[in-house]
């Protein structure tokens, strides 16, 4: 069975996404599908590609080849991407700390080509929505952590994108707030199309559709969530450890050499000073010993002279 399986009228579809640093294959050939209406996981270990194909999602950066069509737009192509309204929350939202909440959204909402006319009102209503609304006039350098992202969310919804890509979103929030995030996420199903990234295995569970895990760059599982579950009768933290055991004791292999090269350059450099002093002590030795001769002889000829 493949890992993806494309259907006809999809409202994103990404082919063959490869990106490149240097000899490093970050992405390697990733390629799924998804459409309105669904919540997709993205997982995978530190380093594994999540950050970057989120960042060729956007449009931050470049693929090296591949395509990423969305409603029949390639957003591969600088000219479609300003067609395209996308809505992004990285893990930490860049938030203006000397604005007010107030300021900075319909800053955002002027940046995002919201009409004058409606800017007001469709700051209003979303304030209402992401419930920060009692904290408009305040300082964003003085909230809290879970109001910050609250803030860092309504700004990536802000204009209705097509589109929603959160990064962490729920990084750093205490259990109640976890909650009140996961539902905003929940409220965005019926009209948009979100992809989330997140460490906490669980949260994917219970809100996501479908489950997209990425290795070493490269797709290694692509399933409906209720589905895999079933399927492999095991929570997805074990599925998702079994997938990506081949990385982790790579990246275990990585580290290992670094703490022993470095015992093993003290070790060389330990034995490289005892040789040093051996050799100079022996040099010493030998410089005595040749003072000595040298001292012998010119006694003798002394002795010579005399004579």
């Amino acid at each position: 069975m493949p890992l993806y399986v494309f259907r006809k009228d999809n409202m994103l579809t990404v082919e063959h996404l490869t990106k490149k640093y240097g000899r490093r294959t970050v992405v390697n050939d990733l390629s799924f599908t998804a459409d309105k209406g669904e919540i997709l996981g993205l997982l995978g270990p530190n380093g594994a590609g999540k950050s970057t194909t989120m960042n060729m999602l956007t449009g931050y950066i470049a693929p090296d080849s591949g395509s990423i069509i969305l409603n029949d737009r390639d957003l591969t192509n600088p000219k479609n991407r300003k067609k395209v309204l996308i809505g992004y929350m990285p893990e930490v939202p860049p938030l203006y700390n000397d604005m007010t909440v107030w300021e900075y959204l319909l800053f955002a909402a002027e940046l995002k080509g919201i009409k004058h006319s409606l800017r007001k009102e469709k700051v209003s209503s979303l304030m209402e929505q992401t419930s920060v609304t009692d904290v408009k006039d305040r300082l964003i350098k003085n909230l809290s952590k879970g109001y910050r992202q609250r803030v860092g969310f309504a700004c990536a919804i802000l204009g209705d994108p097509e589109l929603i890509i959160l990064d962490e979103p729920t990084a750093g929030l205490d259990p109640r707030q976890i909650v009140a995030m996961r539902e905003l996420i929940l409220s965005l199903k019926k009209d948009h199309l979100v992809i989330l990234s997140s460490h906490i295995l669980s949260e994917i569970e219970e809100v996501c559709d479908h489950v997209l895990i990425i290795s070493k760059g490269k797709l290694v599982l692509s399933d409906n969530t209720e589905h895999l579950l079933e399927e492999h009768d095991e929570s997805l933290e074990d599925v998702f450890l079994e997938l990506t055991e081949d990385e982790q004791e790579e990246n275990t292999k990585e580290s290992e050499p670094l703490s022993s090269r470095f015992e093993d350059e003290e070790g060389s450099e330990e034995e490289a000073e005892d040789e040093n002093i051996d050799e100079l002590t022996d040099d010493s030795d030998e410089e005595e010993r040749s003072d000595d001769t040298d001292d012998d002889d010119y006694d003798d000829d002394d002795e010579e002279d005399d004579e």
